[in-house]
């Protein structure tokens, strides 16, 4: 169950990212982004010291390392 529920968390976070930095993906490309973000973003979070609970918190810091994913490949192309 956990896995399926980071599945989904990572699907919106992805959807999210594409919307926020103008980037329209197809949904397995949106799962892919949200979830290498979910990664990234509470590899980061847990650096500077930051937990997310709850929902909200978790969606939050798996949009914004979608958001960072996203930028940081636009910067290498």
């Amino acid at each position: 169950m956990n896995f399926l529920y980071f599945l989904l968390i990572g699907l919106i976070a992805g959807f999210l990212a594409g919307q926020i930095m103008g980037r329209k993906q197809d949904l397995i490309m949106n799962l892919v982004i949200g979830c290498v973000g979910a990664i990234l973003g509470g590899f980061l979070a847990g650096l500077i010291g930051l937990a997310a609970y709850g929902l909200i918190g978790q969606l939050a810091v798996a949009t914004l390392g979608a958001v960072l994913l996203i930028f940081i490949v636009r910067k290498l192309r």
